[in-house]
């Protein structure tokens, strides 16, 4: 299948309503943090892009929302072709200055620091990060606090950024500056907004 072809195929069969859908599921996964919700799969981006991540780029991004992709991302024409044609977002030359950022090998990701943080009066001009893992509950666990979370919650994405533990503490320290992620998981996803502490576990 050639370029053209993949950045056609692939989009929202009813981008109103899967735009929606997905939306909503964002907006509940950063209200209750740690909650894992279950997603259709309504998507199908060329890889390395996940059919999870692309919907949420089909529903977040647009031609003001510069977008920032990873190595293994950038290196794809297809998925360039295909984000520019159904989003119309353009891609962001550095990562300081995104509005979204992809990141399809979270290991390898640059510091959370490197990324838009906003300012102290336009917090929200800071980047969201969208992290293609491989499931919220196979990793090393997280546990979460803050608010909307009763007392504490649990996810455990594997494949997450070194030291990212230490980089969370740190940009729970620049509120209300910082940046929020949303872990894209195959079939599903979770978010970590900046007000949410990821408590030591008890040894």
């Amino acid at each position: 299948m050639n370029i053209a072809t993949q950045s056609i195929d692939g989009g929202f069969t009813e981008p109103v309503f899967d735009a929606q859908t997905i939306f909503r599921a964002i907006m509940d996964a950063m209200a209750r943090p740690g909650t894992v919700q279950d997603l259709p799969q309504l998507a199908r981006p060329p890889a390395p892009l996940s059919a999870t991540a692309g919907a949420v780029a089909l529903a977040l991004c647009d031609n003001d929302t510069p977008v920032w992709l990873d190595p293994p991302l950038q290196a794809d024409a297809s998925v360039k072709a295909w984000l520019g044609f159904h989003t119309g977002a353009p891609l962001a030359n550095t990562s300081a200055d995104a509005h979204f950022a992809l990141i399809a090998n979270p290991r390898e990701m640059a510091a959370l620091d490197g990324f838009a943080q906003g300012t102290q009066e336009y917090p929200d001009r800071s980047t969201t990060l969208i992290l293609l893992v491989d499931g919220l509950a196979s990793g090393p666990s997280l546990l979460l606090e803050g608010p909307g979370i009763e007392k504490t919650s649990m996810i455990a994405p594997p494949g997450m950024p070194r030291h990212f533990v230490e980089q969370w503490k740190q940009n729970n320290q620049r509120f209300p500056r910082g940046v929020d992620i949303i872990l894209a998981a195959p079939g599903s996803l979770a978010c970590l907004p900046r007000t949410t502490r990821i408590k030591p576990m008890e040894a």
